[in-house]
C-alpha cells in the first residue's frame, strides 16, 4: 500500500524550501505521495499564541547559519531572501488554487525558487504575475483566484485544520498519524515511509 507524506508548508519558511527539495527524492525512493497543505505560518503562530523565531537574535543567527549548512550538505542553491521576511499570503492562496487546478508541482518549484534561490519579493503582485508566466502557469487566472473570497476561506480552513493536528511551525510533515517537525528531522520521515 503507497503510503502519503501530508506536508505543511509555507513559502515564508527557508526550512520548508529546504525539506520541499529533499522530500520530492524521498517519496520517489519510498513509492510514497506528497499530499501537499499549504498554510499561512503567521496564522499558526498566532493560533498558538507563539513567535517566529526571527524574534530572538541568537536564534535567528545560528538559524540563518544552520540554514546555509544544510543547503550545502543537500547540494542545492540557497540565499536568504533579501526582502525577508515578505509576505506570502498571496502566494499561498495560489498555491490552494495550484493544488486544484493540478498544479501544484510546478507552482511550489516557481515559488520556492523565486523566494529562496532567486530572492525575489513574491510579496509583490508584479513579481508574481513573472514568475508564473516564466513557469508556464496562468497568471492572471491565479492573481484572479488569489482575490477570490472561497480562496481566502480556503487559506484561512487550511491553516485551521493544521493548527486543529498540532502542526505549531514549518515544515511539518504527517505520516501514519505521526508529525515530523522541521526539515532536519526527514530521517525520521523516510522511516516511517520505510514501515
Amino acid at each position: 500500500m503507497t503510503k502519503t507524506v501530508d506536508f505543511y508548508y509555507d513559502y515564508i519558511s527557508p526550512a520548508s524550501y529546504l525539506a520541499w527539495t529533499q522530500l520530492i527524492d524521498i517519496c520517489k525512493c519510498s513509492n510514497a505521495t506528497i499530499n501537499y497543505k499549504p498554510m499561512l505560518l503567521g496564522g499558526v503562530f498566532k493560533a498558538h499564541t507563539s513567535n517566529s523565531p526571527v524574534i530572538i537574535p541568537a536564534k535567528w543567527e545560528w538559524m540563518k547559519a544552520d540554514f546555509i549548512r544544510y543547503a550545502k550538505y543537500y547540494g542545492i542553491r540557497y540565499q536568504l531572501n533579501p526582502h525577508f521576511i515578505f509576505s506570502t499570503i498571496n502566494a499561498m492562496r495560489g498555491a490552494i488554487w495550484a493544488l486544484e487546478n493540478n498544479q501544484i508541482e510546478a507552482y511550489n518549484q516557481a515559488m520556492f525558487t523565486a523566494a529562496w534561490v532567486d530572492g525575489k519579493d513574491i510579496s509583490d503582485k508584479n513579481v508574481l504575475i513573472d514568475i508564473l508566466d516564466e513557469a508556464g502557469i496562468n497568471s492572471a487566472s491565479a492573481l484572479k483566484a488569489m482575490a477570490h473570497p472561497e480562496m481566502k476561506s480556503a487559506l484561512i480552513q487550511s491553516t485551521e485544520k493544521a493548527v486543529k493536528l498540532g502542526v505549531f511551525g514549518a515544515p511539518s510533515m504527517i505520516v501514519d498519524g505521526e508529525m515530523f517537525f522541521g526539515q532536519d528531522r526527514l530521517i525520521w520521515v523516510e522511516r516511517a515511509l520505510s514501515k
